[in-house]
């Protein structure tokens, strides 16, 4: 799935949509991949003369993912739907996250009861987990 695609299920945009591509997409499972470049408006202030990608913009990064996730299995109409965080729990962060770095993004839906939504997830680069995490979310109406 393609930008474009991903723009059509998630109503994040620059600078905060933070999932460039998805690479695979199982009922339950997906995988994406976001490009972390030296453009990113973050980098200017975390931190100048050392970058390092903000850990809650990585947990954003999953999040993301999830919601993908959800919008093309589980939700019959995406454009009047959102889905929100409602917690998050156990939340590591391991390896810094630099320009040039590709983020690859790992979510498992875990449990899915009516409008509330269970999901674990971890984020790598290189093969070395850079953040994982399990968070909670709900399935909301979008107000226009």
């Amino acid at each position: 799935m393609q930008i474009e695609e991903i723009k059509k299920l998630i109503p994040h945009r620059y600078p905060f949509l933070l999932v460039d591509r998805v690479l695979e997409l199982e009922s339950d499972k997906i995988k994406t991949v976001k490009n972390v470049t030296v453009n990113e408006p973050f980098f200017q202030g975390h931190f100048p003369g050392a970058p390092i990608m903000p850990g809650v913009l990585q947990v954003e990064a999953l999040a993301q993912s999830g919601c993908i996730l959800m919008m093309s299995e589980k939700v019959q109409d995406p454009e009047s739907s959102l889905i929100v965080f409602t917690g998050i729990k156990n939340a590591k962060f391991r390896r810094q996250v630099v320009p040039g770095d590709v983020l690859m993004l790992e979510v498992e839906l875990i449990n899915h009861k009516r409008n509330f939504i269970m999901m674990k997830g971890f984020a790598t680069v290189e093969g070395d987990i850079t953040c994982e995490l399990e968070a909670s979310a709900a399935l909301v109406p979008r107000e226009n």
